[in-house]
């Protein structure tokens, strides 16, 4: 049995630490390929050396671009790759434009693909993100699906009971042993715990769109006025270029630090009164971490973290953005995690290789 471990961008990274982690602990055969899609030092080697992670064993340096650019690039050096090295099975995790051309890559050769965070659906397909998930997992022979209802989400849509298996989600696993690493120094940064508002902002339905971006500032604004705390936003690459493009100024009270590591990124996270945030996976850590959420988007694929009131969607309008806040500003945080119990990559690699030992 060979794994290939394809990924290309930060939250891939955190994801799979704990499957390369337990092919390390197990002595097993694999490598990782690494698209090089985010390519900045903050969202890519630093996750590596501070999760203890080897080096890949090859990035192709995509780098950024459209997303027919990142895709094709992507899967003409993973298909290279693929026909070199001759794995049995290719693991990918969650919806990026690497997902995607990992499995389309492994697919078409015959390769089998294993699709890590499966069954996620937000059902709107004007999300990349959205025809991402739905096409991998639909190639994918083995799904490995987060909660029962990612499973049911798959099982809607045609996909056989055979393949599926609830495993729940890697981050919990990552959390688990990188607990003890957090950076949970926020004096740091001047910051008092749970005296600041943590803010995430990226996609592109939200960032490349000059007046709603403006918006989204105005609501921040509206929200520190409210409450006086600051609004911590670590700025990703993306949104400072459309910023300046926009001719955009950060909103009052909104206080912009460069990128962090992972773990003083969650360190950020766990001190933090409340967290604004459009990542899907940002929403899943605050439900860990028992940190109130409010969703900068109108639809979400972790509808778990709604079900049990650990988040709450509050679209992109000012006023709107300031009324979920003051509602999760005094949420309970006795919610249930949802996301399993910490053993996905163990039940991962048991499953592959039961099945791939045995074919």
């Amino acid at each position: 049995m060979k794994i290939a471990i394809v990924l290309g961008t930060r939250p891939e990274i955190i994801k799979m630490s704990p499957i390369i982690h337990e092919c390390e602990r197990l002595s097993l055969n694999y490598f990782i390929l690494h698209t090089g899609q985010h390519y900045s030092y903050y969202m890519d080697k630093v996750f590596f050396d501070r999760l203890q992670l080897p080096d890949p064993k090859y990035n192709l340096g995509i780098g950024s671009g459209t997303h027919a650019e990142e895709t094709s690039k992507a899967l003409v050096g993973i298909e290279k790759t693929l026909l070199k090295e001759k794995p049995s099975v290719v693991l990918v995790e969650g919806d990026t434009n690497t997902v995607l051309a990992g499995a389309i890559a492994a697919a078409k050769l015959d390769v089998r693909v294993g699709h890590v965070e499966a069954g996620l659906r937000s059902y709107d397909r004007k999300m990349p993100e959205e025809i991402n998930r739905v096409l991998t997992d639909h190639v994918s022979d083995y799904l490995f699906a987060p909660t029962k209802r990612a499973k049911e989400n798959l099982l809607r849509e045609g996909i056989e009971a055979k393949k599926i298996q609830v495993t729940g989600n890697t981050i919990v696993d990552s959390l688990a042993q990188n607990a003890s690493l957090i950076d949970n120094n926020t004096n740091a940064f001047g910051l008092e715990d749970k005296g600041y508002f943590l803010l995430t902002l990226h996609r592109q339905e939200n960032v490349d769109d000059g007046k709603k971006l403006e918006g989204i500032l105005k609501g921040l604004q509206l929200i520190h006025e409210k409450f006086g705390l600051p609004v911590v936003y670590p700025i990703h690459p993306r949104t400072a270029k459309r910023m300046n493009e926009f001719n955009l100024a950060p909103s009052k009270g909104l206080r912009l630090v460069d990128p962090v590591d992972y773990l003083t990124f969650l360190g950020l996270e766990s001190k933090a009164k409340l967290i604004l945030t459009d990542s899907g996976g940002v929403q899943e850590e605050a439900c860990i971490l028992k940190v109130p959420c409010v969703t900068i988007r109108n639809n979400t694929e972790r509808p778990e973290t709604l079900d049990v009131g650990a988040n709450i969607l509050a679209g992109t309008e000012p006023k709107e953005m300031l009324s979920k806040v003051e509602y999760m500003f005094f949420a309970t945080t006795k919610w249930k995690n949802p996301f399993g119990d910490g053993t996905a990559a163990k039940q991962i690699i048991s499953i592959l290789s039961k099945n791939l030992i045995s074919s």
